[in-house]
């Protein structure tokens, strides 16, 4: 499976198993399921109570742990130092492993102390425990001031991305700057499959619509996605997003769509207008 690697360690594949909601024993089946048909990149959160159940998986699975990337995350009221600390130490146990391979603050908030906040995640990364780290949900004035004012080795971020949102001015400064850029609810909560061109597409290559928005995405230079799968057909559809070609009329198809339907926006969000 193609990876997305760059000067500050990271190696990941570019399609993944998106975890939420699963949980207990059903996150558990899903992920050595998904390990079993060849998924290597796992993406949890602190957040998403199913770091045990991931765990449990990474422990009873035949896959070496080195060949499975790990994503997880700090939840936005545990930005503090210390309290960012222990909640990575939390995760650590609960995913029965040493190290993860990135570590991510999931949403931003407000009233922070940025710069001790970024010290300590860059911390994790200096000791080795987390091989990389990231944002995920930072609006890109946010994102620069990280970047460029506060100098941190930010490999990856991650945010809302699919074929009705668009990220245009967000994946061209990751370009620029080494990161690569993972697409959550890449499936637009699966409405892509609802789209009329997309349906088309799909009809004309003899697929899904939803392998379609994937293929969309994963074709795109420095970005992956992390589909939500629990069951084996859709995990293996998703997979297979990886061998279709878009032509040119899709492209264009697909560039058409209205890209500003943001599903995801919590009220602790940010302004998404800010470099939009």
């Amino acid at each position: 499976m193609q990876r997305l690697t760059n000067a500050n360690r990271l190696n990941m594949p570019k399609l993944g198993l998106g975890t939420w909601p699963m949980l207990g024993e059903d996150c558990t089946k899903a992920v050595m399921q998904a390990l079993e048909l060849g998924y290597r990149h796992i993406d949890t959160a602190a957040a998403y109570d199913n770091e045990e159940a991931v765990g449990a998986a990474l422990t009873a699975t035949s896959v070496p742990r080195e060949e499975i990337h790990v994503t997880t995350k700090v939840w936005w009221d545990q930005l503090e130092p210390q309290k960012l600390h222990a909640s990575f130490e939390r995760s650590l146990k609960a995913l029965s492993s040493d190290y993860v391979d990135l570590f991510l603050i999931h949403w931003p908030t407000k009233d922070w102390d940025l710069p001790r906040t970024i010290k300590a995640l860059v911390a994790l990364k200096e000791s080795g425990k987390a091989k990389a780290i990231g944002v995920a949900n930072f609006p890109l004035p946010l994102l620069r001031e990280v970047v460029e004012g506060l100098g941190a080795p930010l490999a990856a971020l991650q945010v809302e991305f699919h074929v009705l949102l668009g990220q245009a001015k967000l994946l061209d400064y990751c370009l620029a700057h080494d990161i690569a850029l993972t697409a959550y609810s890449p499936l637009a909560r699966n409405k892509v499959s609802e789209v009329p061109e997309l349906i088309a597409i799909a009809d004309k290559h003899g697929m899904l619509p939803t392998q379609v928005a994937l293929a969309w995405l994963l074709d795109q230079q420095g970005v992956a996605a992390v589909p939500k799968a629990a069951g084996r057909t859709n995990q293996l559809s998703n997979l297979n997003a990886l061998n279709i070609r878009l032509d040119d009329e899709d492209r264009a198809k697909i560039a058409a769509l209205p890209k500003d339907q943001r599903l995801v926006n919590p009220a602790f969000a940010p302004n998404w207008s800010d470099g939009e």
